[in-house]
């Protein structure tokens, strides 16, 4: 890892004082991604508040402004501004969904402030070239919809496939990376498509629609809300076609207790972390001090559930880049520093990945594994996979 120690003494940008580093996010804490946004937040504050406690960085205390968007992009946009403008903030972290950080991409590079750590699968988030700016946290949705193609293409070659996305960039996306993943058979193989909107009350419609096709496998790629009526209805229908959610909605709290667990087996996914209820971490030192953390700072969070996971995880991301930054807290650092990842270890991630960014790839994070729900827990299975 690299440091910019300013050899003169500190050099700070907005948010930075000798004592204090303070930062903005978006998240939402209300409407139909409040089961995601909810519970990210618990893991980004346990971490950080554990952090402070022990010193913060170099002595600076890490102040998040977290503000509730309901995942309303025109929203995002006013408190975004207000982040930036108001209070002035060093950077834009772990802001949550492809359209809401869209809305502010534009405005953030324009302005060079980092919007860093993005929590979205749109592959528009990975474009240095034109948003030198902005970097992402999880696995594209592309990348991740290709593992699950080419994992079909390769265990069910005569497959019937069936989608269901979002429609916006994030569910068009992950769509894509379903056909590249299928490869040249991908239009022989996918009978029927069918999409919604985040404002949509159902997906029953949808799910009626996608059974009349006799789809043997069928893809959701959805967030936790959809995810969980998908699967709903699929069962409501008697209908076992053989079903893959997205890394976003592979939560147990969020979208499959919701439907009933035994509703869910079986289910796909894919991660890039431990998973704490899985026997095989329960001696494992980042799981337990995961545990620890989680049941002392944000008691109220179910440690369990996977978007914790991922803000905890993006929570341990910004405090590498911080560390990294030493005493040279200004936007140019922290970008500098962020493109700059080489092999970063995550307490959470699998054994094997971690993070690595360069001033051309923005990706932090560049391999998965496919995981099965058993009714209770996650059983991982088959080799770590990487995606480029």
């Amino acid at each position: 890892m690299t440091s910019s120690v300013a050899m003169a003494g500190p050099s700070y940008g907005p948010g930075v004082t000798d004592t204090e580093i303070k930062l903005g996010q978006t998240l939402p804490y209300s409407g139909p991604g409040s089961a995601i946004g909810i519970p990210t937040a618990g893991g980004t504050a346990a971490l950080l508040r554990r952090v402070n406690e022990a010193g913060g960085i170099n002595g600076r205390k890490i102040n998040l402004i977290s503000l509730d968007d309901g995942l309303s992009p025109p929203k995002t946009v006013e408190q975004t501004r207000r982040l930036v403008e108001a209070d002035e903030v060093l950077a834009i972290v772990g802001s949550l969904g492809s359209a809401p950080n869209t809305a502010t991409q534009k405005y953030l590079n324009s302005k060079k402030v980092p919007q860093l750590f993005v929590m979205s699968g749109s592959s528009r988030f990975l474009a240095p070239k034109e948003f030198p700016w902005t970097m992402p946290w999880p696995v594209s949705a592309e990348r991740v919809g290709e593992a699950y193609g080419r994992y079909i293409r390769q265990a069910k070659p005569q497959a019937r496939v069936a989608i269901v996305y979002q429609n916006d960039e994030y569910g068009r996306e992950g769509e894509k990376g379903i056909r590249k993943g299928l490869g040249s058979d991908a239009d022989r193989l996918i009978v029927a498509e069918r999409t919604y909107d985040v404002t949509d009350p159902t997906l029953d419609s949808q799910i009626v629609s996608l059974r009349a096709s006799d789809a043997d496998v069928l893809f959701h790629v959805s967030i936790s809300k959809f995810a969980a009526q998908g699967l709903r209805k699929v069962s409501e229908l008697s209908w076992q076609p053989v079903q893959f959610v997205d890394v976003p909605s592979a939560s147990i709290a969020a979208t499959f207790k919701p439907v009933g667990l035994e509703k869910a087996i079986g289910v796909i996914s894919a991660t890039y972390f431990k998973d704490p209820r899985d026997p095989a971490w329960k001696d494992d030192p980042g799981v337990a001090e995961y545990m620890s953390t989680m049941k002392t700072y944000a008691p109220e969070a179910d440690p369990f559930d996977t978007n914790a996971l991922f803000g905890y995880s993006v929570a341990q991301s910004l405090v590498a880049v911080l560390r990294q930054c030493g005493d040279d807290l200004t936007r140019e650092n922290l970008m500098r520093q962020a493109t700059d990842l080489k092999q970063v270890p995550l307490s959470l991630l699998l054994p094997g990945i971690t993070l690595n960014t360069t001033k051309d790839d923005y990706a932090p994070i560049k391999q998965l594994r496919l995981m099965r729900f058993n009714g209770t827990s996650w059983d991982s299975f088959g080799e770590i996979m990487t995606i480029h």
